[in-house]
C-alpha cells in the first residue's frame, strides 16, 4: 500500500508540474495565433507564422530571479543545445537601470566559461526585437518580475521546426550575463517546436516520460525490493519451520530487484544520451557502482560453494559485504535521484520515505526479537552446561518462553 501511494504521488507531481504554467496568445499590444507552455521555469511562448513570406512573429514570456539578473531566449539553428544559440538577453542597464535587450551568440567559449559573453549582431534574419516588463514603462526589475521578449524573424523556406533555448541568471557583470543556475530545470530549458503545426518534437515528451520511468523503476528495485530481499535473508533463515524456502524467497526477490534495476539503469543511460550537456556526476557514479555490485551479487550465485567447502566462509563474507554495500548505495542514490529531478520536497519523496521507514521499523522489530531469542537460548545453553537444567526441561522452558 505505501508503494502504491508513492507511485500515485510521483505521477500526480508530474501532472501538477505539467499544468503549473499556462500559455497566453495575447499581450497588451498584440495577439498571436498559437502558444505553447515551455517545459521549465514556468516559461511560455506565443507566435504567428506567415507561410507566404516565411516570417515568424513571436513573444517569449519569462521571469527574473534577481533584481540584478537577466532573462534570455534564443534559437539554435543546428541542434537542441545551448552551444550555438543565437539569443536575445534582457537585463537592467548597469548605469540607468532601464531594461535593455542585447543579442548574443553562445559559442563553446561561453559554455566553458573561458570568456564572458559579449554582445554582437546575430547571423540570422532578425528583423526586429524588443522587450517589455509586465506593468508597462513604470515597471521595475525585481525577483519574480515578468518579461516579454518580442522578435520577428525570417525563416529559411520550408524549415519550420526550430530549436528554442531559454534561461535566466542572477547577475550581470557590466553588460555580460553571468552563468545561470545548473539545476535540472535550468539545464533542460530546450524545446523543439514546429511553428507551422504548433506541435513540439516528440523527444521532449520521451525524455519526460523516461524520467518518470527511470525514477519509479529504480526507487522500486534499488530502494525497496533490494532492502526487502536482504531483510528476508537475515531474519527468515533462522526460522526452522521454513526450511530452505527462505533462500528461494531471498534469491527470487533479489533477482527481480536486479532485473527491474537493470531496466531502470538502461533508461538512465538513454536519458544521458537524450540530454547532451546535462551531467549529474554523483548520481551517475552511484548508479554505476550500485549496478556493478548488483551484477557481482548475481554472478556470485553461479560460484556459490557447498556448505562443506572450505571456501564457503570466504564466499559468505564477500556476499554479505557486497550485498549490504549494494543496498546502501541503492538507497542513497534514490535520494540523490530525487534531488537531481527537482523533487526534494515532493509527495513522491514523502511516499518513498514512508515505504523505507516502514521497512526500517519492521527490521528493527525483527532485530530486537532476534537478539531476545539469541540471549534466551544462550542463557539456557549456559544453564544446561552447568547441569542446572536437563535436555528435556531445557526444551520445555524454551517452548514456553
Amino acid at each position: 500500500m505505501p508503494l502504491l501511494f508513492a507511485l500515485v504521488s510521483l505521477l500526480s507531481f508530474h501532472v501538477r508540474a505539467a499544468f503549473s504554467a499556462h500559455c497566453s496568445s495575447t499581450t497588451p499590444t498584440r495577439t498571436f495565433e498559437k502558444c505553447a507552455t515551455l517545459p521549465t521555469q514556468q516559461a511560455s511562448m506565443a507566435w504567428t507564422f506567415h507561410p507566404h513570406n516565411a516570417t515568424l512573429d513571436l513573444v517569449f514570456f519569462g521571469t527574473f530571479i534577481s533584481p540584478s539578473g537577466w532573462v534570455g531566449w534564443g534559437i539554435n539553428p543546428s541542434s537542441a543545445e545551448m552551444t550555438g544559440t543565437r539569443s536575445l538577453i534582457a537585463f537592467p542597464d548597469p548605469n540607468s537601470g532601464q531594461l535593455v535587450l542585447l543579442p548574443f551568440i553562445l559559442d563553446p567559449e561561453v559554455k566553458l566559461q573561458k570568456s564572458p559573453p559579449l554582445s554582437r549582431p546575430l547571423d540570422i534574419h532578425l528583423l526586429s526585437s524588443s522587450a517589455t516588463l509586465y506593468g508597462g514603462k513604470m515597471a521595475t526589475v525585481h525577483s519574480g518580475a515578468a518579461i516579454q521578449i518580442y522578435a520577428t524573424l525570417r525563416l529559411v523556406p520550408n524549415k519550420t521546426k526550430l530549436h528554442f533555448v531559454w534561461n535566466r541568471g542572477l547577475y550581470v557583470q557590466g553588460y555580460s550575463p553571468t552563468i545561470h543556475p545548473t539545476t535540472s530545470n535550468d539545464l533542460s530549458s530546450i524545446a523543439t517546436i514546429d511553428v507551422f503545426s504548433g506541435f513540439s518534437a516528440a523527444h521532449r515528451d520521451d525524455t519526460r516520460t523516461l524520467k518518470i520511468v527511470h525514477g519509479f523503476l529504480n526507487a522500486v528495485s534499488w530502494g525497496i525490493l533490494l532492502p526487502i530481499g536482504a531483510a528476508t535473508a537475515r531474519y527468515l533463515r533462522h526460522v526452522q519451520a521454513l526450511g530452505p524456502a527462505w533462500f528461494y524467497v531471498h534469491a527470487g526477490i533479489q533477482l527481480c530487484a536486479f532485473i527491474i534495476g537493470t531496466i531502470g539503469f538502461a533508461t538512465g543511460i538513454r536519458l544521458g544520451e537524450l540530454s547532451p550537456g546535462v551531467v549529474y556526476g554523483l548520481h551517475r557514479k552511484l548508479g554505476f557502482a550500485a549496478f556493478s555490485f548488483g551484477a557481482l551479487q548475481t554472478l556470485a550465485l553461479l560460484f556459490r560453494p557447498k556448505t562443506t567447502n572450505k571456501f564457503r566462509k570466504y564466499w559468505k563474507s564477500y556476499h554479505h559485504f557486497v550485498g549490504y554495500a549494494c543496498v546502501v548505495l541503492g538507497v542513497v542514490n534514490v535520494f540523490q535521484g530525487f534531488e537531481v529531478m527537482g523533487e526534494s520536497r515532493s509527495y513522491a519523496k514523502l511516499g518513498y520515505c514512508l515505504c523505507l521507514s516502514t521497512l526500517i521499523g519492521v527490521c528493527i522489530a525483527l532485530e530486537v526479537n532476534s537478539w531476545v531469542v539469541f540471549c534466551r537460548k544462550s542463557k539456557e545453553e549456559k544453564l544446561r552446561r552447568e547441569g542446572l537444567i536437563g535436555g528435556g526441561s531445557g526444551k520445555g522452558s524454551g517452548s514456553h518462553g
